[in-house]
């Protein structure tokens, strides 16, 4: 197990819906000091995170959080605003609905669209695997590898189950080499987080891996 691999794919993670500064503070002092990927956080706490971090660590956070049913516009705008803001990458939730009512060419629309308001920011599709047949994730594969984002992402971790090994295999087997794999949602061993490495994940949403890290480095 490679601890320092672990460390730079983690976007260490906190969008609870009770954070306060100090609590984001902390999440960002902990990702300099390990050096993590990203931090991820609430977009109300961007601009102040990305002031704070001075470009020390990628700030990155959540559009249409957490259940993906916003309109269009108002992702866009909210992903413009991030931006702006200072986010260095945007982690936007698709409409469900509309994939599960197969809705493809609108599904690709709105993530074409969420991706040019990123002004070249990199974007993370969240697809709520827990929410889709193994059809649907295909289907938002192959929809993914046409839109320009890059990556797919499994979970919000609000919903009914997170990430899976079963689906990042599911995922490398159905995507274009373009899009990478961000697993997210109930990650809380080292030994979990090695093995979506192993299988192929680029970055590790998590909120609990650093403190076993910071133990282990103790």
């Amino acid at each position: 197990m490679d601890i320092e691999k672990i460390l730079g794919a983690i976007d260490h993670t906190c969008l609870k819906q009770d954070a306060v500064w100090s609590d984001i503070k902390n999440l960002c002092d902990e990702a300099i000091r390990y050096r993590t990927a990203s931090v991820c956080i609430p977009p109300s706490y961007v601009k102040k995170a990305a002031e704070y971090v001075d470009g020390k660590i990628a700030v990155c956070t959540t559009i249409g959080f957490p259940n993906g049913y916003s309109t269009t516009a108002a992702k866009c705008f909210e992903t413009r605003e991030a931006v702006n803001d200072g986010a260095d990458e945007i982690d936007m939730v698709i409409n469900i609905g509309w994939l599960k009512d197969k809705r493809y060419d609108d599904v690709l629309d709105e993530i074409r669209s969420v991706k040019q308001a990123c002004s070249g920011k990199a974007l993370k599709v969240i697809i709520e695997t827990c929410l889709l047949t193994t059809e649907e994730k295909i289907k938002m594969c192959e929809i993914v590898s046409m839109s320009g984002a890059e990556y797919i992402k499994t979970s919000t971790g609000f919903s009914s189950g997170g990430a899976t090994f079963e689906d990042i295999k599911l995922f490398r087997e159905h995507l274009s080499d373009s899009v990478r794999i961000k697993a997210s949602g109930g990650i809380r061993t080292l030994e979990d987080a090695w093995e979506y490495i192993q299988l192929g994940v680029s970055r590790l949403g998590t909120s609990s891996l650093i403190k076993q890290i910071s133990k282990l480095k103790e």
